[in-house]
């Protein structure tokens, strides 16, 4: 090859050089960039974990700290005595994070079958709350079933599954108690009975703790206490448990046997108006499930009202006592057996002639007490029967508890006031007539009752004299006995003091003809009494209705037991005072 090709080549490759860019610049700079960028982030890591670990530490925590509450027990419910009618133990809820919870069939039926939930709601469940982390899957649990489950958990490697500890209320006593009681809801707050009127006493106040949650949101440390929890307060009420089961015994008994709608009873201790036992028919479990027949929470002895029919009869000898017009051997003219007031006309049963204010009661003459009713002024007649408790509030604070009704005096014609003497035109509760013959069993003094227990003395007040008291609980004696109205009511080896009654039930229009109410009012021992009862028996449909032999059998079985529960001495030891239960009367 020439030189002179050879430069010519030479030359070109210089021009071919010179045309190609050059990539030294960006090379350099790239490099220059990486460089800065690595040591940047060296710088980074070092300044974060030598000295910034305060902060990360703190970044750390805040994702997995979390603040949770420490349930609170709810206050225990106790009888007169202590022993628990409604206690909280310890249960677990099973709850769910949606957000981890896997929605494979393969996870959840296992899940489902352990607590018993179909697998179509269980999902259905976690898609509505697909955007929260926390949802229940299931209250109170029972130990065994929530152990299962976790430990199906664990076993699988679960995550978003855990529990929660809260408190179930349980009644020992089940519907003896019932509607005393009453229940709380899944959450612990009452919903009927002590519960409800004293929720905010019961309540506890629930406690909050800071812990460490691993990634399955369970906790695997207590950091720190932020509030203790704080029980509840308890409860001690003025219930008898021996009593209560006795009452509930007999009047469960009664309901049954007579084919009657419901029933009451109630206990006083005339000392000083503490609620011995209050029992009603038909009654619920309050473990038990909540639906059912309506109505049968109701805890009827305060929160219904009925005629009481003669049970009123001696307070209208009563209010005649205090009057200063009568004594009780001022004789009253009842012939011919029937009496009449303005177009309308009381009955007897017969015709029982001139009678004293004792056999008035013995009788149970509704026009002997229609003449001395109508006798008496109606400010003063109304006076008294408000005095004694009728138409005003029993003040238990028992959630529902009603007034009862007893008209102003001012609206009552003649025929009112005639029949108010026999017990109709006003509206009472059990509890309300209990309270009333409490003020003939403390000798004229009106006690405020109580379904708590009273520690301290009770003062009363007096709305009657001792005299007059003592003279109508002399009278109610002779009802107790073959001659009376009430053989059945009558307790071997005490004296009692009763009074029956047998009303129509009203119906829209009049009363009806085939409905009643079959009440019975007792005291024991009459001689010096201690405790008061008050047995109804509504709509009574086995063929007797008569408040002698459907109510006052009740009272002999329950008192009979009471009195020797109580230890409560006899007074009338010699049988020939003590005429034994036989077939009852009116009244």
């Amino acid at each position: 090859m020439s030189g002179k090709t050879r430069n010519r080549r030479q030359k070109n490759a210089r021009r071919v050089e010179l045309a190609l860019p050059s990539y030294r610049a960006r090379r350099w700079t790239l490099l220059g960039l990486l460089s800065l960028s690595a040591s940047l982030l060296v710088w980074r890591a070092v300044d974060q974990q030598i000295f910034e670990t305060d902060f990360l530490q703190n970044e750390g925590q805040r994702r997995y700290l979390r603040v949770v509450e420490m349930p609170a027990h709810r206050g225990m419910i106790k009888d007169r005595f202590g022993a628990p009618v409604a206690i909280s133990t310890p249960v677990d809820s099973i709850w769910a994070n949606p957000r981890t919870l896997s929605p494979d069939r393969r996870v959840l039926v296992p899940v489902a079958q352990i607590l018993e939930m179909d697998l179509d709601h269980l999902r259905q469940l976690l898609a509505r709350r697909s955007d929260r982390s926390f949802v229940y899957l299931k209250r109170r649990v029972n130990p065994d079933r929530a152990k299962r489950l976790m430990d199906y958990v664990a076993e699988n490697d679960i995550s978003g599954i855990g529990l929660q500890r809260e408190y179930r209320r349980y009644y020992p006593d089940g519907e003896v108690f019932a509607h005393v009681v009453g229940f709380t809801n899944i959450d612990d707050q009452g919903q009927e009975g002590l519960e409800l009127a004293y929720d905010e006493w019961l309540q506890g106040t629930a406690g909050r703790k800071r812990v460490i949650q691993d990634g399955r949101a369970r906790a695997v440390k207590d950091v720190e206490n932020i509030l203790e929890p704080q029980a509840g307060k308890e409860l001690v009420t003025s219930i008898d448990r021996r009593l209560q089961f006795l009452a509930y015994r007999e009047l469960k008994g009664a309901v049954q046997r007579n084919k009657a709608k419901s029933g009451s009873a109630v206990i006083l201790d005339a000392r000083n108006g503490e609620i011995l036992a209050m029992v009603n028919q038909p009654a619920y479990n309050p473990n038990g499930t909540k639906s059912g027949k309506a109505g049968r929470f109701r805890n009827r002895a305060v929160t219904d009202v009925f005629e009481p029919g003669s049970t009123v009869k001696p307070f209208t000898i009563a209010a005649a006592l205090e009057s200063g017009r009568y004594t009780p051997g001022t004789v009253v003219d009842t012939t011919p057996g029937t009496f009449r007031v303005g177009r309308n006309l009381v009955r007897d049963h017969r015709d029982y002639g001139r009678i004293d204010l004792a056999r008035v009661i013995l009788k149970s003459s509704n026009v002997g007490v229609s003449k001395i009713a109508l006798d008496l002024p109606k400010d003063k007649f109304w006076g008294f029967f408000s005095r004694v408790g009728f138409g005003d509030p029993t003040s238990t604070g028992f959630p529902g508890e009603v007034t009862g009704q007893l008209a102003p005096y001012r609206r009552w014609a003649e025929i009112d006031q005639a029949t108010l003497a026999f017990g109709y035109g006003l509206s009472v509760t059990a509890l309300q007539l209990a309270r009333a013959y409490g003020v003939l069993a403390s000798d004229g003094i009106r006690y405020p009752v109580s379904l708590l227990r009273q520690d301290e003395p009770v003062k009363g007040e007096r709305v009657m004299r001792a005299s007059t008291a003592r003279a109508v609980r002399k009278m109610m004696e002779a009802v107790v006995t073959d001659e009376g109205t009430a053989p059945a009511a009558a307790v071997t080896g005490y004296r009692v003091a009763g009074k029956t009654g047998t009303a129509k039930k009203s119906i829209s229009g009049g009363y009806a003809d085939d409905r009643y109410i079959s009440v019975f009012a007792g005291i024991a021992p009459a001689s010096d009494p201690r405790l008061v009862m008050v047995v109804m028996i509504d709509e009574p449909t086995a063929g007797k209705y008569y408040g002698g032999s459907v109510a006052a059998p009740v009272f002999s079985q329950v008192m009979t037991g009471a009195l020797r529960l109580l230890n409560i001495a006899p007074d009338a030891l010699d049988d020939s005072v003590v005429k034994l239960a036989g077939s009852g009367g009116g009244g």
